[in-house]
Formats: structure tokens, sequence, C-alpha cells
């Protein structure tokens, strides 16, 4: 997943599209998780970035994701970066 995600709306509040994209993004995971894993590798492992912009955007864990929406729209920022990057690893290499 690769998305711009917008605070915008005529008639939604920032707060309640920020709840959607937590949502959405929780929903991605759990979707990603349940995939087939291919032979040989025990777990996904997701690599994350996230900013204002693409250009902006900095390496975050998994587990920031909410904290990192939270902060944008706090900052009262209009739109966001998000990408999420799933890979099949061992457990040992985590």
């Amino acid at each position: 997943m690769k998305k711009t995600f917008s605070l915008e709306h005529p008639r939604t509040k920032p707060a309640r599209l920020a709840d959607g994209y937590r949502n959405e993004v929780k929903r991605y995971l759990k979707r990603e998780r349940g995939k087939m894993l291919p032979e040989g590798f025990d777990v996904w492992v997701f690599d994350c970035k996230f900013g204002a912009t693409v250009d902006e955007a900095k390496v975050i864990a998994v587990e920031d994701i909410g904290a990192s929406i939270t902060s944008i729209e706090t900052q009262g920022l209009k739109s966001f970066y998000l990408e999420i990057l799933a890979r099949a690893s061992l457990k040992a290499e985590i």
C-alpha cells in the first residue's frame, strides 16, 4: 500500500476521516497477514514509511502508524503519505 490520505472533506470532520484511515490500515494489515506465506518463511513483516508528503516520509514501526496519524491530525495538516510493504521473513531474522 502506497497512498496519500486527505484529511479534507466538505462534510466530514478530520478526526472522523483519521479514524476511518486507521481502520483501513488495520483491515489491510489483517488481510496481508492472512495471505499464504511462501514456502520456507514463518511470518509477514511490514516495512512502513510515514510523512506529510512522499519526500518527507520516514521509516516507522508498524505499531506507530496510529500515533503518527494522530500526530498529523493534531498538527492540522491536510494530508499524509503512508507506505506499507509486506515481505515474508523468518522469525529468527526479526
